[in-house]
């Protein structure tokens, strides 16, 4: 404990002293190439790369020199941990490595920001929360769409009351995933719920501003081989206090669609490309029979994160969303696959949760030019 209080009071005086939260990224997959990496072009007030995790060889070479950074295999992890100039991590690793790691880089004194799912169960998520409150080190679930303007415009719109009251939720998600893919194996937490589905539950709880009481899930396997470990598709239907419903049908094996839809007393609002981090998205407001429509410009998604950690940690500020945040998508996604396995619906217990994001925390910044990813392909094959 003292080695690690040790690092963690390093790393502050480091930052105090350099104004600049210091990276490693944890896993060099088709995201982080493609998303991850570059963005630290639109964070470098705050923010700056200083090394790179990966256990492939090609990616060691390249992106190192690439980036002009040391990188570091998976078995060298707290090597590259005990670099003074290494304050904080971003975990971009298979769903089933989330945990370890997470609390690898906490106990070692390193701030750390995770992608979401951000663990498997609720247990490894309070393994995550427990570790950095011991370390005094901030954990953040990467909820881009937190910082993004399309959908904090939606949650703009329900809280100034533009549709009425918001009673019924629907969303759709789907692409077609090319295998072999760690989204669909299910020893590295693969699982249409795990990939995308997180993003329709919390999507559904950040317009509602609620936690669901009660869930009910049907999923379909088919026959097609690449899903021999894991469901190719999901519908779903959560409960929410005040008799509220939401519903979302997602799949790895159906067109592109990404969008949600949210009908009110007195209107309703529409997203299109809601959940994407590439591309346009279109805000459809309608209310007292009038529609309005704004689309708004592909922008880095990514970017706005990074810098808005780094504030909290250089500020000592709370964070939104942290580790209760990735919690709360964590127990309902078990949730509705246990209803889907069992064939009925799961009632949950109450979960307080008290922040929910804001129009306060939208930053822009413009699309990020991503080099050719090394040994990384898109989940779509596009």
């Amino acid at each position: 404990m003292a080695r690690t209080q040790d690092r963690g009071q390093q790393a502050r005086r480091t930052r105090t002293k350099n104004r600049k939260v210091g990276y490693a990224v944890v896993g060099l997959g088709h995201f982080a190439q493609d998303a991850i990496l570059p963005a630290f072009k639109h964070a470098k007030k705050n923010s700056q790369l200083v090394a790179l995790v990966s256990g492939d060889a090609k990616k060691h070479r390249v992106l190192g020199k690439r980036h002009g950074v040391p990188v570091y295999g998976y078995d060298q992890l707290d090597e590259c941990l005990a670099l003074p100039e290494v304050d904080a991590v971003y975990i971009a690793l298979p769903n089933s490595l989330h945990a370890e790691y997470a609390v690898r880089a906490a106990r070692a004194g390193a701030h750390v920001l995770c992608e979401k799912p951000l663990a498997l169960d609720e247990q490894q998520c309070l393994d995550m929360i427990r570790a950095a409150e011991d370390s005094d080190v901030k954990l953040m679930t990467a909820y881009r769409l937190h910082f993004e303007s399309a959908n904090l415009g939606a949650v703009d719109a329900v809280r100034k009351g533009k549709i009425g009251e918001p009673r019924l939720f629907s969303s759709s998600f789907s692409f077609q995933i090319q295998g072999p893919n760690i989204r669909i194996d299910r020893e590295e937490g693969g699982g249409v719920l795990w990939d995308i589905g997180v993003y329709c539950v919390n999507a559904a709880r950040y317009l509602f501003r609620a936690e669901p009481e009660e869930v009910f899930a049907f999923k379909v396997k088919g026959t097609d081989p690449r899903f021999a470990d894991t469901e190719e598709a999901v519908s779903a239907v959560l409960r929410f206090p005040e008799e509220r419903l939401a519903s979302f049908n997602i799949s790895f094996g159906a067109a592109g669609t990404s969008t949600y839809q949210l009908v009110g007393t007195k209107g309703s609002l529409r997203l299109e490309n809601a959940y994407d981090y590439k591309g346009k998205m279109t805000l459809e407001l309608e209310t007292k029979g009038k529609k309005q429509k704004r689309t708004l410009p592909a922008r880095d998604q990514i970017g706005p994160e990074i810098s808005y950690f780094s504030d909290c940690i250089l500020k000592d500020q709370r964070v939104e969303p942290d580790g209760w945040e990735g919690l709360a998508d964590v127990r309902i996604i078990r949730a509705l696959y246990t209803s889907a396995e069992s064939g009925r619906p799961v009632r949950l217990e109450p979960f307080e949760k008290r922040q929910r994001p804001t129009p306060e925390q939208e930053q822009r910044r413009p699309p990020v030019e991503a080099p050719e990813p090394i040994d990384a392909a898109p989940p779509s094959g596009g």
